[in-house]
C-alpha cells in the first residue's frame, strides 16, 4: 500500500491536469488551480527539507574533516549572514524584524541583504558564467574539427556566420553586383540563422517534447517510479 496509494495519487491527479487543458471549465479548472497552490505549499517545504538538508552535509564534512572541508565552513557562514540580514532588515522594499534598518542604510547605501547580494554574490556569479566561456570554446574547437562531412558542414556554416556577422565580410563580398546580392557574406549568415538554424532548433524543441510526453505518461502510468525511491 505504501506504493500503490502514491501511484494511485499521481495517475488520478495527472489525468485532471491533462483533461483540464482540453476542458478549462468546471469544476476541472478550480480543481486544477487547487493543485497548484499545493505544489507551491509542497515546494515551500521542499526548500526548507533542501536548507536542512545543506546543513547536515556542511556540518558532516566538517565534523569528520573530509576534503576541502574548510569551504563547507564558509558556506555555512555565509548563508547564516544572509538569512539573518535578511530576518532582520529585510530586503528591498520588504522590512525586517528591526525595521527596514535606515541607519545601516544611510552608511552602506543599502540594505545589509541588498548589498551583499549586489556587491558580491553577483560578481561571484558573473565571474562563474565567465569562466564558461573557456569550456565553450574547448567544445566548440572540438566539435569544429573537420573528421566528416557532418563536422565540414558545421565548420563551413560557422565560418560563414562568424563573417557575415563582421565589417572583414561585408567588405569581402562588398564588390559583388546587386544580381548577386544572394551571395553577400551577411545575406547568407543571415540565411542560414533564419532557415536551416531555426529548423534544427525546432526539430531539438519537438524532440524534447516528446521526452516530455512521454516521461509523463510513464510517471503517470507507474512505469516510471524513481520519484518513490525505487527503480
Amino acid at each position: 500500500m505504501k506504493r500503490k496509494i502514491p501511484l494511485i495519487i499521481t495517475f488520478v491527479v495527472g489525468l485532471l491536469v491533462i483533461t483540464s487543458d482540453f476542458i478549462p471549465h468546471k469544476p476541472f479548472g478550480t480543481l486544477v488551480s487547487g493543485l497548484e497552490n499545493w505544489f507551491m505549499i509542497i515546494s515551500a517545504f521542499a526548500i526548507l527539507l533542501g536548507t536542512l538538508s545543506l546543513i547536515k552535509v556542511s556540518v558532516l564534512k566538517i565534523k569528520f574533516k573530509n576534503e576541502n572541508w574548510k569551504y563547507y565552513i564558509l558556506t555555512l557562514v555565509s548563508f547564516f549572514v544572509m538569512l539573518l540580514f535578511g530576518l532582520f532588515w529585510g530586503t528591498k522594499t520588504q522590512s525586517g524584524l528591526f525595521g527596514h534598518g535606515e541607519a545601516i542604510s544611510s552608511i552602506i547605501g543599502l540594505k545589509p541583504f541588498d548589498y551583499l547580494f549586489e556587491n558580491i554574490y553577483e560578481h561571484l556569479q558573473a565571474t562563474m558564467f565567465s569562466l564558461l566561456a573557456f569550456f565553450i570554446a574547448s567544445a566548440a574547437y572540438r566539435a569544429f574539427i573537420a573528421k566528416s562531412f557532418e563536422s565540414n558542414l558545421l565548420l563551413g556554416a560557422a565560418i560563414l556566420v562568424m563573417l557575415g556577422g563582421t565589417s572583414i565580410g561585408s567588405y569581402l563580398t562588398g564588390w559583388l553586383p546587386e544580381s548577386l546580392k544572394f551571395l553577400h557574406l551577411p545575406n547568407i549568415a543571415a540565411f542560414i540563422m533564419k532557415y536551416p538554424n531555426t529548423a534544427g532548433q525546432r526539430a531539438i524543441i519537438v524532440g524534447a517534447g516528446l521526452g516530455i510526453i512521454g516521461s509523463s505518461l510513464r510517471i503517470i502510468l507507474g512505469i516510471e517510479r524513481s520519484y518513490l525511491g525505487g527503480s
